[in-house]
């Protein structure tokens, strides 16, 4: 039986939304690709979330991932931000729902803890992880490296309740 599965994660924002694309295979996890989707400051809220949703497309064809993770979004001091950062994610959300892919979303202190082992971890911590879960990768920025942190999350928790039977129902979907 084959377990190899191709997993995209995303780490949603508005001005840069972070991507991570790697294989796991029972317990080995191998680093494909990762990097980032801008958007033009100076341009409107929706010409930006349209710049992101044509970015993360392009990423998922090229990479033709089976299964998507997006950070969920956290509440801070700025409901203006918060609200930005929504939009940004409900963007990370569509990109793969649009393509049939099952979409799991994880909370920070979830993909901290799944990667580090612990919940309040700091971004050097999860590098650190990365490079040693995946030998060699060489990570784009930040933004990059919470997409893989993510996607490895999915692929530790892939095998719950809610995401197996999405993952069914769009397995049935893509037979019928």
């Amino acid at each position: 039986m084959n377990t190899m599965v191709r997993i995209v994660g995303f780490d949603p924002g508005l001005r840069r939304t972070g991507w991570g694309i790697i294989e796991s295979d029972g317990n080995k996890l191998t680093h494909i690709a990762n990097g980032v989707v801008k958007s033009d400051a100076r341009l409107s809220l929706a010409e930006r979330l349209l710049e992101l949703r044509k970015g993360l497309a392009a990423v998922i064809e090229e990479y033709q991932p089976a299964e998507a993770a997006v950070e969920q979004t956290f509440v801070n001091k700025d409901p203006a931000g918060t609200l930005k950062l929504g939009q940004a994610r409900a963007i990370a959300l569509l990109a793969p729902a649009e393509v049939g892919l099952p979409v799991a979303e994880y909370a920070p202190n979830q993909v901290k803890k799944a990667v580090v082992g612990a919940g309040h971890a700091d971004k050097n911590q999860i590098g650190h992880m990365i490079l040693t879960l995946m030998p060699g990768t060489k990570v784009a920025n930040p933004d990059a490296a919470d997409a893989l942190a993510i996607a490895i999350c999915h692929a530790h928790h892939r095998g719950g309740d809610r995401m197996s039977a999405a993952i069914a129902a769009a397995e049935a979907g893509a037979q019928a």
